[in-house]
């Protein structure tokens, strides 16, 4: 595919042409179209290269390269006249290979029809109308009508639609809010004009985040109501009063000094990226939203922040929301900008004030942090079960991987293999199984290596895939001898032969090294009809038996994106495997210098437990009721793990080493 797009050594710039200072470039097809834009400290070395090896550029950049026809580039003073330039021209051709964030869904606004004679508000969803006041977005419809069905019981503005006022109006007839005090029932004469929009003045003051002086006024005008003796109406107040305490405390306050600011975090893999913010104004979240993109690039966190950024906050008018088009005094983000502080300069010509951009590092700002990323995550899982689970895309995904690794049929059962080890130590395998595109986990198998010394993750490739392909052979030949005919249920257990069923296909966690070793033990074997490949995590490349060039499948491809999720699962297995392993063991070493524990008593406390964590938590008394334990021996063994705290920091700064 990629032979049948354009040599860039046709329209590559001659090296001395390219200026030296700041600047910001674009690339454009062969029909003018502007396809990518850039921006660099320095010209020359950033746009060389792109020419100087595309072979050894991600696929994305490669296509990109190709693509084009023509790179052109303009000089500035500095850097934050680059970044306004680059934004600007984002923003003017919407360039097809930079970074496109996406509603992850749509959010439901508040709007107030304030061009109206006597405005109305209403919750909505999707494109706005000039004339009206939005606020928003928040994350549930049912939420923000709650707020504000307590809110007109305190500020009675008009609700209902303009053709249920049409009619009121005509029959000189309330409708029932009117009737029940939810409505000042403009539509018969009941309010002004000046004074109904009054009404609609303190909701949108509500809505932005005014609550203490609307609270207060109500307080200071029932207390009048009370001393003047107007009991009846001071009851009225009251009422009112509490509804609008019960509207404000449902945004909890999350920052105590009343801040307006914006948290930003980021949830990513190899594919995709998902981007959540809370929008806080006074202290409360007043909206929420989410974003996920396809990655484009290889882009680290710190310039997909500022990709974000760019897009939510430099044209700031297209929100078109009270609550979250305005850019606040802070954004708080999990790491910073690659621009650093030319950003937060740009964002302050946009608001005209002062803009900070900073990482929370303690306190209530790091923990609702922490809470957005959570978000984020749950988004991308959501986003990626989503797409997992349709049928139309599986299908995709598989008739892709057919094609591209030129299989007969589509590979209906895929099993994955992957190694983990803790340097050289406790070598493990994990063995998953996706059948039709969704994961069988009732045949994920895990494999304890013991054959292997050291980090050898080739040998132990090796040894797992010859295992596993060795139980294929002898059920295979048990069926054959079989009298009664093939039968897949074992005699002897009366389980299925799982393991008699061959895969379409097999991938390894690894790249030409990993492939090898699992062909080699396939062929010893004798098995030749499954197909074999190997899946890279730097680059994402399909490595398949004795070629010397990997398979390139694009970005956006739904069979690599199948592939890295089998991927993935089986590395979660395997860690998951190489955990519980590791902690068996370390809680029997520590447990060898007790005295009177021996292996019997030891299988004894766990079988009780069931598991490691539940002995850590466990009492001197709890432990004391395992059969053979009494509370000397008991209290030996809770002393022996009082030291596992440090032990397991300990193996957690190897593990942070050692990735």
């Amino acid at each position: 595919m990629l032979n049948a797009m354009a040599d860039p050594a046709t329209y590559r710039p001659r090296p001395g042409s390219i200026p030296l200072g700041p600047g910001v470039y674009r690339f454009s097809d062969a029909q003018g179209r502007v396809i990518y834009v850039g921006k660099a400290k320095s010209l020359r070395p950033r746009l060389s290269s792109y020419f100087n090896d595309p072979g050894g550029l991600h696929f994305r950049t490669q296509t990109m390269v190709r693509t084009a026809a023509r790179v052109e580039w303009t000089v500035v003073r500095n850097e934050l006249e680059a970044l306004q330039l680059e934004y600007t021209w984002i923003k003017q051709f919407e360039p097809r290979f930079n970074v496109k964030y996406r509603d992850d869904k749509s959010y439901p606004w508040v709007a107030v029809t304030w061009s109206e004679e006597f405005p109305r508000v209403f919750v909505g969803r999707g494109a706005k109308r000039s004339g009206n006041r939005y606020f928003g977005p928040y994350a549930h419809a049912w939420a923000i009508r709650e707020t504000i069905d307590l809110v007109l019981r305190v500020f009675p503005m008009r609700s209902c639609s303009a053709g249920t006022f049409r009619n009121a109006k005509a029959a000189k007839r309330p409708c029932l809010l009117g009737y029940i005090g939810k409505c000042a029932a403009p539509c018969v004469g009941r309010i002004d004009e000046q004074a109904h929009r009054a009404l609609a003045d303190d909701v949108c003051a509500f809505l932005a985040g005014q609550t203490t002086s609307l609270i207060r006024r109500v307080e200071r005008a029932m207390r009048l109501a009370s001393e003047q003796l107007e009991y009846e109406r001071a009851a009225v107040l009251r009422d009112q009063l509490q509804a609008l305490t019960q509207a404000t405390e449902k945004n909890a306050v999350v920052l105590g000094d009343g801040t307006d600011v914006d948290v930003v975090a980021l949830a990513e893999d190899p594919l995709e990226v998902a981007v959540r913010i809370f929008h806080v104004r006074g202290g409360r979240i007043r909206g929420e939203r989410g974003w996920v993109a396809d990655r484009t690039d290889d882009a680290d966190a710190a310039q997909l922040v500022e990709s974000f950024l760019l897009q939510l906050y430099a044209d700031a008018e297209a929100a078109d929301t009270e609550v979250s088009a305005a850019i606040p005094p802070e954004i708080l983000v999990p790491v910073l900008p690659v621009s650093g502080s030319l950003l937060s300069d740009l964002l302050a010509e946009t608001r005209g004030a002062r803009v900070t951009i900073r990482v929370p590092r303690r306190g209530d700002k790091a923990a609702l942090l922490e809470t957005v990323a959570r978000n984020a995550g749950e988004a991308l899982i959501q986003h990626k079960t989503r797409r997992a689970s349709d049928l139309s895309t599986r299908n995709r995904a598989l008739e892709e991987i057919q094609a591209a690794l030129a299989l007969p049929t589509a590979p209906l059962r895929i099993e994955c293999f992957d190694i983990s080890h803790l340097q050289g130590t406790e070598v493990v395998a994990s063995m998953v199984v996706f059948e039709d595109g969704l994961p069988r986990k009732g045949e994920y198998r895990r494999f304890i290596v013991r054959s292997i010394d050291g980090s050898n993750d080739v040998a132990a490739m090796h040894e797992v895939v010859s295992r596993r392909f060795r139980r294929l052979v002898e059920d295979q030949q048990s069926l054959a001898a079989s009298e009664d005919g093939p039968q897949l249920i074992d005699s002897t257990t009366g389980a299925p032969r799982k393991f008699a069923y061959a895969p379409g296909l097999v991938v390894v966690d690894g790249g030409a090294p990993q492939v090898a070793a699992a062909a080699q033990a396939m062929a010893e074997l004798g098995i030749t009809e499954v197909a074999l490949c190997g899946l890279a995590k730097r680059l994402e490349e399909v490595w398949l038996p004795g070629e010397e060039y990997p398979v390139i499948l694009p970005r956006s491809s739904e069979g690599l994106y199948l592939l890295q999720r089998i991927r993935d699962e089986a590395h979660r297995f395997a860690i998951t495997h190489h955990r519980g392993r590791r902690s068996r063991s370390m809680l029997e070493s520590l447990l060898d210098d007790v005295a009177g524990l021996g292996e019997i008593r030891r299988k004894a406390l766990i079988a009780h437990f069931g598991s490691v964590k539940r002995i850590r938590a466990a009492s001197v008394a709890e432990i004391g009721q395992v059969p053979g334990f009494g509370p000397k021996l008991a209290d030996a063994v809770v002393a022996a793990l009082a030291g596992t705290s440090q032990v397991r920091r300990s193996i957690r700064r190897r593990e942070r080493s050692s990735t």
